[in-house]
């Protein structure tokens, strides 16, 4: 299993949008970026992914898991374009802020620290743990 982190904006896609979805789960779509796309073509379904709302809030707030693996976006014609469909899994009990992730030195490598602006992005199984455990998921895998 591999693991990765999925941006959005609230006010475009919350969260709680994602967890309306309930099990049929959503297309990742309009992602724009080839490095963020072809990490979408490296996912199998199984993958999980913490889900950030990016802009005002910037937090991990949730764990998604991958259902569908990459297939043309439905949102445009351009074949150039993939996406994955995902599934809200669980809340994490306490977000995890980007000021958090920055001020922990077990993350400093992290790619949310490094390249802030890729939507999707993957994370090490150090890393998953280490925001499992800060956003209060501490006992469960």
């Amino acid at each position: 299993m591999t693991f990765w982190l999925f941006k959005s904006e609230p006010a475009t896609w919350s969260w709680q949008d994602q967890v309306n979805k309930g099990a049929e789960g959503e297309e990742w779509n309009g992602v724009r970026n080839y490095q963020a796309r072809n990490f979408m073509r490296e996912m199998a379904v199984g993958d999980l992914g913490f889900f950030y709302h990016s802009q005002t809030e910037r937090a991990v707030v949730g764990i998604v898991e991958v259902i569908a693996e990459a297939h043309p976006d439905s949102t445009t014609d351009d074949p150039r374009w993939d996406c994955v469909d995902i599934r809200a899994v669980e809340a994490l009990p306490t977000p995890v802020t980007l000021d958090d992730v920055k001020a922990d030195p077990e993350l400093s490598e992290m790619v949310l620290v490094r390249n802030s602006r890729l939507s999707v992005q993957p994370v090490t199984p150090a890393e998953w743990a280490r925001i499992r455990a800060l956003g209060g998921l501490l006992d469960r895998g």
